[in-house]
């Protein structure tokens, strides 16, 4: 049933109110020079379109060589439009995803009821497809986030490789560092147990030395107390009660 042009103006403009209430982000007039990375969302007017060699390459994917060169120049064309209209701010961004360095963002334009869905990686514009059919616009958005879902697989595991990597490092130079202070405090260990072997050697020596002596002096001393004994009876020799 085909209704008259003005009725079906107003139903897309009805269905584009819809999406803008409850999905539409106003465009961000802001500049951010970092690449985007999981989480963060930079500026769009950040976003460059790739060189043509790259557009080329993109659109190489599973198509033959004369066809791959129709769609990168139609891509091309549609990223330079696209950056147009984000430089003018005429763009309302309703939706966008982000898998690593990765990322799909789905335009509208109101005033043509038109949907741009745009494909991203580091902060460069990859591909870009026009389509005034809102169904259509988000079937291929969808496809575009399952795609940089895919691409960043990659770069993620190469995150966490990295993560893993300083994690382990950082666990050996801990242990070195504790093997570095065993080391030391063996080492204290050792010297300050040669001092004591060295001053048991000695006390051992000097002992056995005051052994002898003491024998010496225990033998001496009664060789002296039997000369007094001697000398004492001769003194007391023929006085009373002498025997």
């Amino acid at each position: 049933m085909k209704y008259p042009l003005f009725v079906r103006r107003a139903m897309l403009l009805a269905t584009s109110c819809a999406l803008l209430q409850h999905g539409g982000l106003a465009l961000a007039a802001q500049g951010d020079e970092a690449a985007p990375m999981v989480g963060t969302r930079p500026a769009l007017n950040s976003l460059t379109p790739q060189p043509v060699v790259d557009a080329l390459r993109g659109a190489a994917s599973g198509s033959s060589s004369t066809a791959s060169e129709a769609t990168a120049s139609e891509a091309q064309g549609n990223v330079a439009e696209l950056m147009q209209m984000i430089q003018d701010t005429k763009l309302s961004e309703l939706r966008t995803t982000y898998n690593g360095s990765y990322g799909a963002s789905l335009f509208f334009y109101p005033r043509e009821m038109t949907y741009y869905i745009a494909l991203f990686q580091d902060k460069h514009f990859w591909r870009v497809i026009k389509s005034a059919d809102a169904g259509r616009a988000e079937a291929i958005y969808s496809g575009f986030v399952q795609q940089t879902a895919q691409l960043a697989e990659v770069e993620i595991h190469r995150t966490q490789l990295q993560a893993q990597k300083a994690y382990i490092e950082d666990i050996i130079a801990l242990s070195e560092d504790r093997a570095k202070r065993l080391q030391a405090d063996l080492e204290v260990a050792r010297t300050q147990q040669a001092k004591v072997n060295d001053y048991q050697r000695q006390t051992q020596t000097e002992a056995a030395a005051l052994r002898d002596e003491k024998e010496r002096a225990q033998a001496q001393l009664r060789q002296v107390q039997g000369e007094v004994i001697q000398l004492q009876r001769q003194t007391e020799m023929g006085l009373p009660g002498q025997k």
